[in-house]
């Protein structure tokens, strides 16, 4: 089918282009949303009575669209969906969602103007396209989170999708032993006036040599005492027993 574009249509061409299009398209969408016509020769005539109007019209809708986009353009919303664990959502997000979390952040949107061209189905950070105009498109920010503070960490770079691995589990873990570890030294310095048992000075330990000479000395005086055990008496000579007969 041939029609007259009564606004720019990306893609197509410009106000009073005409283009050839599929019939479905025409009559699903251009026609019924006024932004063409259909090329007879009536509405040839038509158009060029309406030429300026139109072109008129369209610097003043240019200019809004403009001046809603200062604002609008990488705007972050926040939309709160029940998700299973691993971020995949009880449900999806549409442009009527959107359009009302726009609408509850200050700005009126209608749900034809964002380009969303599949159904949002996973928690997640995503760059959503708003034609403002059809010379006036920008870019908002749509965070799908469980939770409030899920909002908060994926606005951070977290990554709630990712299944965490054993590796994730194990860093988890150390980071929770480390946390205990710093726990007790510092009760423990509370306990010692400051200072933690582990770090506090040990007492030096004796050389070799002067263990040595201890031990030397506690022998010595044993080994000088009469009749210990393991001595020999000395035996008596022959003259010595005659003499003393």
């Amino acid at each position: 089918m041939e029609v007259i574009l009564l606004e720019r249509v990306a893609k197509l061409g410009q106000i009073g282009d005409v283009v050839r299009v599929r019939d479905g398209f025409a009559r699903n969408f251009l026609l019924p949303q006024g932004k063409a016509l259909r090329a007879t020769k009536e509405n040839r005539v038509k158009f060029e009575s309406m030429k300026s109007q139109l072109e008129t019209r369209n610097l003043e809708l240019k200019g809004e669209a403009e001046s809603v986009s200062k604002s609008l353009d990488g705007q972050s919303f926040v939309l709160l969906r029940q998700a299973g664990e691993g971020g995949q959502l009880y449900g999806s997000v549409s442009t009527r969602d959107l359009a009302t979390a726009m609408t509850d952040g200050g700005f009126t949107v209608d749900r034809r103007q964002i380009v969303l061209n599949t159904p949002i189905k996973s928690i997640g950070l995503f760059k959503v396209p708003v034609q403002l105009h059809p010379e006036v498109e920008v870019a908002i920010t749509v965070n799908v989170a469980r939770s409030a503070d899920e909002a908060e960490r994926q606005a951070r770079g977290e990554d709630l999708t990712r299944t965490r691995t054993d590796e994730d589990e194990e860093r988890a873990q150390a980071g929770v032993e480390a946390e205990k570890f710093f726990e007790k030294r510092a009760k423990e310095a509370a306990e010692t006036g400051g200072e933690p048992a582990a770090e506090r000075p040990a007492k030096p330990a004796k050389k070799p040599r002067e263990k040595a000479a201890k031990a030397e000395a506690e022998a010595a005086p044993d080994a000088a005492k009469p009749g210990k055990k393991g001595e020999k008496k000395p035996r008596k000579g022959k003259d010595q027993e005659k003499g003393a007969e």
